[in-house]
């Protein structure tokens, strides 16, 4: 029978007693995203609401032959409805009135693809427009990887194994050997920016950078027989 113990070191946390033994195993992969969303802004301004949707037509034209010309296809390419924000103007006494000063109009474009290297070079690029006299915004670009329900399934039998192996090497310092697998339970599944430390107990799932890793943790009981 195995005494009450501990061992603790990285990811790996046993706890034996009885006939049993409770091992953390760990697995990790790293991967590269496979879908890039990236939004960006584009607005025109104007004393007459006509006036400010020519000026934000125009600029729709510039950005959409901008993305072409990137490598992207109309298909990429998803333009929001356009918001209308009505400013009024300023009296001395610091109300309002009813009288417009002028419109601005806004609209949000957003590129869906899976050519990832040209999205997050697109996100640092945009703001080239306002060259061309766009007022622009681009927001940082998110990636994700499409794959990752099937890749989960894999990393966890992946970190099982890896508590087996644990368990038996510890189970072999007191002559004992580790039998049949009594339970399991998932822990921690996080995706991090590669060569990230981050971890947290509620899992991660980072959507900022291109290249990523999945961390997987599972922790187990066995048996242990002499």
């Amino acid at each position: 029978m195995l005494s009450s113990w501990i061992v603790s070191n990285g990811m790996l946390k046993l706890k034996a007693s009885g006939n049993s033994i409770t091992v953390t195993g760990s697995a990790k992969q790293q991967l590269k995203s496979d879908l890039a969303v990236w939004t960006g802004m584009f607005t025109a301004q104007s004393p007459e609401l006509t006036g400010a949707y020519a000026k934000l037509k125009n600029s729709q034209d510039k950005v959409k032959n901008y993305l072409v010309e990137k490598g992207f296809t109309e298909k990429d390419i998803i333009f929001s409805s356009i918001n209308t924000d009505i400013r009024y103007v300023l009296l001395a006494n610091g109300q309002y009135s009813n009288q417009v000063e002028s419109y601005r109009l806004s609209q949000n474009v957003e590129i869906r693809s899976d050519q990832v290297d040209q999205v997050a070079a697109l996100s640092r690029e945009a703001t080239d427009l306002i060259n061309q006299e766009v007022e622009f915004y681009s927001n940082p670009p998110q990636f994700f990887y499409t794959k990752i329900a099937d890749l989960k399934v894999e990393m966890l039998s992946l970190a099982t194994q890896d508590a087996l192996k644990r368990a038996e090497q510890i189970a072999s310092n007191s002559n004992s050997k580790v039998g049949a697998l009594r339970g399991a339970k998932m822990g921690v599944f996080q995706i991090t920016p590669l060569y990230s430390n981050e971890i947290s107990d509620y899992g991660i799932n980072d959507t900022s950078s291109l290249d990523k890793e999945i961390t997987a943790v599972m922790n187990c009981e066995f048996e242990v027989n002499k």
